[in-house]
C-alpha cells in the first residue's frame, strides 16, 4: 500500500479487518465484495459479515447485523460503530431496505468505511443518508484502495 491509512488507530484496525473480510466474498460481476465490522463503545467486536455470506443478496452490512438481531442486549448497540470496507448502501435493488436504513434502524451513530461506493450499480449515496439521520460518518482513504482489490474484476 503506498499511502499509510491516517486516522485513529483502532479506527485504522477495524476497517482494515473488515477489508480483509471483503476478500472472502464469492465473486461477483453485479455486485461489490465488501466486509463490516460492528465494535461495540467498549471496543470489543460484536459481530462480523461479508457481501454473500450466506445468500448471494447479503450485504456485508446486514449480514453482521443480522447477527445481532437475537443476542445483543437493548442499548448494547449504543456507542457502537460499524466499519465498512465500501460506503454503506443508499440505494439498493435486491431488498427493501439498505445498509443505510439499516444501521439507523440499529440505533448505531458512527459509521468508518474506506471507499465511496462507485456509480457502478447504483448511485452511492449512502454517507449522505447516514449523515441526515444523525450518524456520524469517518472516510478513510487510506485504505480505500485495499477495499477495491477484491472488486478489481468490476473495475477494469
Amino acid at each position: 500500500m503506498a499511502d499509510a491509512p491516517m486516522g485513529d488507530p483502532g479506527d485504522v484496525h477495524w476497517l482494515a479487518l473488515a477489508c480483509d473480510l471483503a476478500a472472502r466474498c464469492p465473486p461477483s460481476r453485479t455486485a461489490f465484495s465488501v466486509g463490516a465490522v460492528v465494535v461495540g463503545a467498549d471496543g470489543r467486536e460484536l459481530a462480523r459479515g461479508f457481501s454473500r455470506e450466506h445468500d448471494p443478496h447479503d450485504h456485508a452490512e446486514e449480514a453482521a447485523l443480522a447477527k445481532l438481531a437475537g443476542p445483543v442486549a437493548a442499548g448494547a448497540l449504543e456507542g457502537a460503530t460499524v466499519y465498512s470496507s465500501l460506503e454503506p448502501c443508499g440505494r439498493r435493488r435486491s431488498r427493501p431496505r439498505t445498509c443505510s436504513q439499516l444501521i439507523v434502524g440499529a440505533g448505531i451513530r458512527r459509521v468508518v468505511f474506506a471507499w465511496r461506493e462507485p456509480s457502478l450499480f447504483v448511485e452511492g449515496t449512502g454517507a449522505e443518508y447516514l449523515a441526515a439521520h444523525g450518524v456520524k460518518t469517518i472516510e478513510l482513504p487510506g485504505l480505500a484502495a485495499r477495499a477495491r482489490e477484491p472488486n478489481a474484476h468490476l473495475l477494469a
